[in-house]
């Protein structure tokens, strides 16, 4: 009797498996609507981060790093994500050297649009990741961000 319980609950649990693999795989689809770029020299680099760790600069941290091709004054990233919370940079990389060019005093200012999810306001530092974090949810989540070229 013993045997016949485990083996049932052992089939049992094979049979769950490719359900927990399914309920974990889903991806939702993310469109990432970008616009106001200077020229279209360059690519659009979009760096999406899952927590504060690295935000917004170490794109090394980031769950996900990708570039995308310029449109005009507009480009648009679109891929898939697990439901969840992020927070979303993005950088108009015109030179397409993966760094943001600052001005000539160094460190202050880029000269490189860039922009955040939900575009918070950026003055003298760099917004915190829960200023740009937002909830992708499925089937799709879109985005609107504006470039900011200081």
């Amino acid at each position: 009797m013993k045997y016949i319980i485990l083996r049932a609950a052992f089939l049992a649990l094979i049979g769950a498996a490719p359900l927990a693999a399914f309920a974990q795989s889903d991806s939702c689809a993310v469109i990432v609507n970008v616009f106001g770029f200077r020229n279209a020299n360059g690519d659009l680099g979009v760096a999406v981060f899952s927590s504060p760790d690295g935000w917004p600069k170490a794109n090394e941290k980031a769950f996900f790093h990708h570039e995308f091709p310029i449109q005009g004054d507009e480009a648009t990233a679109q891929f898939t994500l697990p439901p969840g919370r992020y927070a979303i940079a993005v950088k108009h990389d015109q030179n397409e050297n993966e760094k943001i060019h600052r001005n000539f005093m160094g460190k202050t200012k880029p000269k490189e649009g860039f922009g955040f999810s939900n575009n918070p306001e950026v003055r003298h530092s760099l917004p915190g990741f829960e200023d740009a974090a937002f909830r992708v949810a499925c089937p799709s989540t879109e985005l609107a961000i504006a470039l900011d070229y200081k």
